[in-house]
């Protein structure tokens, strides 16, 4: 799901009546004329002969197919799985306005009416933004609220008859949503869900068009739904639930011409293979909860470098903070943040700088500052990987480590700035920061009184008073509220990543104390911190052992490692810096063993088997092989690399993207319209074969990526990774194709140094010529290609994708000499 995110609008809640669209932007009588397939054949009816079926019909379909995405969010949100729903509903956004083309439906939603276009956008950005932050209920609203834009576009554009089927193909849809959270063990999650579509089902034009179709269809739905809600195994509720599911199927024949009920099949058929994607990522928390573990880690490291200042070390404190920035630009949790929130990546790394700048000045106030912003930004991408109790869970070890720094600066004497920390937690907790308040007063009132009144409160007179011995209780007792808190929460492999952070941050705390020359209390940290594990610290220590052996042995040892150096006066610093990449290692292995564990890629294969299945013995099945063969290969070999994908667990997103594009083709290939599919053809055989391509390269535009490129710049979807890339004065650059449709690299002639020469894909002389190029099919990069420039000019290389510009597609090249 890795995009550049943008900026969302906020929701204007304006309802668009779907009676106002009708006719607002019909297709010329030309393009009509081309993508309209007769329906008079031997095998249609009076009634069928009447509905349109075009290219349109193949849109309306891919639109049925984003309303099943959504309301996968709503089903993920029902299973309080928050953070797994907002990535859902900002990958439906992604792929909107990814989906270019004149048939592609971005546009074609957009040429419908501007207003309900608008509105969708609208409606699915906040809900990605609720949902991610936590907001169930407002989400699945939002969310729900987008789907009722999608409807309003179909019945605006497309025959009653079309919206009928296309109807009965989102209850389908929704079923195999219950179907989805019972194979993922969620099984009273399933069960709500099914109860829930089975009441909105009541009132659904899909109850009347179903029943008047065929009662015994409308019987085998409402059982196999309300079979479903009623169930307790998870078994029983994906049975339930697929026999549903497959009686709007066959009720879809009977409302509409066999090319109709086929493109919305297949676009069922295209949300199916997300769900799959959903279910292999639901094995345990999954990559983006190890990269916020390791933020959380960022923000404890970042903490400690405003008590060094305090403590006049602000040499080392500026190195500490160095340190923090040259690591993330090399973690794996950098990318991550970068897609998740660019705005918060852009602001962590700025903070970043200006926390170095202030630790080297000495100026505590500049410092405290600039702090600020780092952990502001660091719990903004918490939230954006994460989202929901997960959040909360991270918010509490980060709680834990400022506890355990309050604890530390008893020990030194200095109580002051312990009462300042003390107070700042209390603060925080009160403002409910990433929901902690709320969940642990929620989770247990004794709990809540105990971390607070009794705990946190208490630190707060003990350090204010001056009493060590109270403070240092205190803060071990609120350490341990949290603790508790956190293993109640959570599962072993959440707590295990949480304690990480934790642990890692203890690391750091020994190694400044070390550099203050608390020596003794040093090596009583790592100590302190070394039996913890051993007792088991929530499971962290045989999750770790049993993840990866070795790196549970390098993990103990690094930690021995920097007790040794602070009791031989060594380099305990540097030992911490190892041990941190130790406790971050063990984020990632942790959460990848419990997703095998979960054996949820196993389940998500065997998913899209059974579509292989069904795809065999279903009427589109000899639909599409008859409409388009290519295209019905292109299908079926789509279908069968995502299945091994899924059972190997490996390239899952790539063969799940590469299936929905083959899926998109076949629909449009049912209605008789293959060409006016709105994917790339630029995979196929653009360098081989008798034909030609209309889309050419020129001047150097090479096959692959050569050997002596310095750098490379992959062109995705809809942008340039990395955006900003840094160079030196006779650098190699790759622009390699990556993703997506055909791009260009083309330079911006009022953002080039002066006296630089001009650069563009096809070897164009300036950028009028390029965009003239473009729409005579030069300078375009595709797939398997890449665009080679040597970088001769010192200064900033602004440039741009010619046909995605307008979607955010821009770049710097930054050489220096």
């Amino acid at each position: 799901m890795g995009y550049s995110r943008r900026t969302l609008l906020k929701t204007t809640g304006l309802a668009v009546a779907s009676a106002g669209l009708a006719g607002c932007s019909s297709q010329s009588e030309e393009s009509t004329a081309t993508t309209t397939q007769s329906t008079e054949d031997a095998e249609t009816t009076d009634a069928e002969s009447s509905v349109t079926v075009d290219a349109t019909t193949a849109v309306a379909a891919e639109w049925n197919a984003m309303r099943a995405r959504l309301y996968d969010s709503v089903a993920l949100a029902t299973a309080g799985r928050l953070g797994t729903a907002g990535r859902v509903a900002e990958d439906v956004f992604a792929r909107f306005e990814q989906s270019s083309g004149e048939w592609g439906a971005h546009e074609q939603l957009e040429a419908t009416n501007e207003q309900n276009y608008e509105t969708f956008e609208e409606h699915l950005g906040a809900a990605a933004t609720a949902l991610s932050d936590g907001h169930a209920d407002e989400g699945i609203d939002l969310a729900m609220q987008a789907s009722d834009n999608l409807l309003a576009a179909q019945r605006g554009r497309v025959d009653p008859a079309v919206v009928d089927a296309l109807g009965l193909y989102t209850f389908a849809s929704r079923a195999r949503d219950v179907e989805m959270l019972a194979a993922a063990g969620e099984a009273a999650a399933a069960a709500e869900l099914a109860h829930s579509v089975y009441e909105s089902f009541e009132d659904a034009p899909a109850h009347e068009v179903i029943e008047d179709a065929s009662s015994e269809l409308y019987e085998t739905f409402e059982a196999g739904i309300e079979g479903a809600a009623e169930a307790n195994d998870a078994s029983t509720i994906q049975q339930s639930s697929r026999n549903a599911a497959t009686a709007m199927v066959d009720a879809s024949y009977e409302v509409a011409p066999k090319s109709v009920a086929g493109a919305g099949h297949l676009a069922l058929m295209q949300s199916v293979g997300f769900d799959a994607e959903v279910l292999a990522g639901l094995g345990g928390p999954g990559d983006e909860y190890a990269h916020a573990a390791a933020l959380t880690l960022y923000r404890a490291r970042a903490a400690d470098v405003a008590w060094l200042v305090a403590q006049g070390q602000t040499d080392f404190a500026a190195t500490l903070a160095g340190d923090i920035y040259a690591h993330f630009e090399g973690a794996r949790a950098h990318e991550a943040l970068e897609h998740a929130d660019h705005d918060a990546y852009e602001g962590f790394e700025g903070g970043l700088e200006s926390l170095k700048e202030a630790a080297e000045s000495g100026d505590l106030a500049a410092t405290e500052d600039a702090l600020q912003t780092v952990d502001d930004n660091l719990l903004i991408g918490v939230s954006a990987l994460t989202g929901g109790d997960s959040a909360t869970l991270f918010e509490a070890a980060f709680f834990r480590a400022r506890l355990a720094d309050a604890r530390e600066l008893v020990a030194l004497g200095a109580t002051d700035r312990a009462a300042s920390v003390a107070e700042g937690l209390f603060a925080r907790f009160e403002e409910n920061e990433g929901n902690l308040h709320e969940a642990i007063e929620h989770e247990s009132e004794d709990l809540y009184h105990r971390f607070e009144e009794e705990h946190l409160e208490g630190l707060v007179d003990a350090t204010k008073a001056g009493d060590s011995e109270s403070a240092v209780t205190h803060a071990q007792g609120a350490m341990d509220a949290l603790f508790e808190f956190e293993t109640a929460v959570g599962t072993t492999a959440e707590v295990s990543a949480a304690e990480a952070a934790f642990f890692g941050a203890r690391g750091f705390d020994a190694a400044g104390l070390a550099q203050v020359g608390a020596t003794d209390r040093a090596a009583a940290v790592v100590q302190e911190t070394f039996s913890f594990f051993e007792e088991g610290a929530g499971g962290y220590h045989e999750a770790l052992e049993h993840a990866d052996h070795d790196l549970y042995e390098s993990f103990e040892g690094a930690l021995g490692g920097i007790r040794m150096a602070a009791e031989e006066d060594g380099d305990a610093y540097g030992a911490a810096k190892t041990y941190n990449q130790q406790s971050i290692d063990s984020m990632y292995a942790v959460v990848a063993t419990a997703a095998a564990d979960a054996g949820l890629s196993a389940t998500a294969s065997e998913h899209m088997s059974g579509v292989f299945e069904t795809f065999e013995g279903a009427r589109v099945h000899e639909t599409l092989e008859e409409s388009d063969h290519e295209a019905y290969e292109g299908f079926e070999e789509a279908l069968s690399t995502y299945v091994d994908a899924l059972d190997e667990g490996a390239d899952v997103d790539t063969s799940a993207n590469a299936y929905a594009a083959s899926t998109l083709r076949a629909q449009f290939a049912v209605v008789g319209a293959a060409d006016e599919a709105p994917i790339d053809h630029s995979s196929h055989d653009h360098s081989h074969g008798d034909g030609e391509t209309k889309l050419t390269g020129g001047p150097n535009v090479v096959e692959g990526v050569p050997e002596d490129a310095d750098h490379v710049v992959k062109l995705t979807a809809v942008a340039f990774e990395p955006e900003e890339l840094t160079v030196t004065v006779g650098d190699t650059v790759a622009f390699e194709h990556t993703a997506g449709e055909a791009h260009t690299a083309t330079a911006s002639e009022s953002g080039l140094p002066k006296g630089a020469a001009y650069w563009a894909s096809g070897g164009f002389e300036s950028q009028e010529a390029a965009e003239a190029g473009w729409d005579d099919g030069e300078g375009a990069v595709q797939s398997g290609q890449s665009y080679v420039h040597t970088f001769e000019t010192a200064g900033e290389h602004a440039y741009l994708c010619i046909p995605h510009e307008a979607a955010g597609m821009t770049g710097t090249v930054v050489v220096e000499e």
